[in-house]
């Protein structure tokens, strides 16, 4: 046999060989374009939405088929007879104004005065800051209810009653939002800010410039929950304001419901305008919410 012949042969029985090898080599599983948890959380997320569902076929119902028993779910007459009136017989639109500038102030407020506070007791050192944070969190545990009245007398001497400003200086601050940023600043590295001042920072410019950058995570969670619970208060505004001209937007829509007659065309209508900012500020910006929450884990 000539090398020629072993040459031309030697191809041969290696793809000879290779043969078998690629039959028996196990097959790739098809990966689905979805994750299983797919499969329980969308019932779950349709089992949310029913409400909102409801709440915008209710409010585009005529009052016939919102008293009709039994209660249907798909009305058959549609009717914007309900926010035509929200919008004539109502001043929706400046409550609406009222709650943003509530909802405005009480996160600017909280970012600034919840981050300084934070900071203070995380990294500070001086008499009585473990005893003044102890006392500072303590307060989450007292209900609400038993404030009101000490909370209503002091705001009647400083003339802030059945104003805008009673419902904002609550909001200017949080113990549950100092917490928060405490607990974030203690799980920062110290040689980061020490680095800082051996360069020539102040404390405050460690604060400002090294710091906040780096508690975004933190800073945009209590900015979400500030913004829901000022957006939804309704208690200490039922309680503080009574003038129409400050009236919030949860405050306004409570004066569509009485005692005997509720006008739920109406009252559905306003729930909507109410709902809508906040959903569509979630589809905006719903990105950054699921990565802060999955980013903001905290460390005590």
């Amino acid at each position: 046999m000539t090398v020629e012949t072993r040459v031309l042969e030697t191809p041969n029985r290696s793809a000879a060989v290779a043969a078998p090898a690629a039959r028996t080599a196990p097959r790739r599983r098809r990966r689905l374009p979805f994750s299983p948890w797919h499969l329980l959380l969308a019932p779950v997320a349709l089992l949310f939405l029913l409400p909102f569902v409801e709440m915008f076929l209710t409010s585009l119902e005529p009052a016939s088929e919102i008293n009709r028993f039994p209660p249907s779910f798909l009305p058959t007459q549609f009717t914007f007879s309900g926010y035509s009136r929200l919008f004539a017989e109502s001043d929706i639109l400046h409550w609406l104004l009222n709650t943003v500038i509530v909802s405005a102030s009480a996160i600017v407020s909280h970012l600034v005065l919840c981050s300084l506070a934070g900071y203070g007791f995380a990294r500070l050192r001086f008499p009585g800051r473990t005893f003044g944070f102890l006392a500072i969190l303590a307060t989450i545990m007292i209900p609400s209810q038993l404030l009101m009245i000490p909370t209503y007398v002091m705001f009647a001497r400083l003339h802030l009653v059945d104003s805008l400003g009673a419902a904002i200086v609550p909001w200017l601050a949080s113990a549950f939002g100092i917490f928060l940023m405490r607990q974030f600043f203690l799980s920062l590295p110290a040689e980061l800010e020490e680095a800082g001042q051996i360069d020539g920072c102040t404390r405050l410019q460690v604060f400002f410039r090294i710091v906040l950058p780096l508690a975004r995570p933190a800073l945009a969670t209590l900015a979400i929950f500030t913004l829901l619970g000022s957006w939804n208060d309704l208690v200490w505004p039922l309680v503080a304001i009574n003038d129409a001209d400050s009236f919030t937007l949860q405050l306004g829509l409570t004066n569509f419901q009485g005692a005997r007659r509720t006008d739920w065309s109406l009252l559905m209508a306003g729930n909507v305008v109410a709902t809508l900012p906040l959903i569509l500020l979630f589809l905006v910006a719903q990105k950054q919410f699921v990565a802060t929450m999955a980013s903001a884990g905290l460390k005590g």
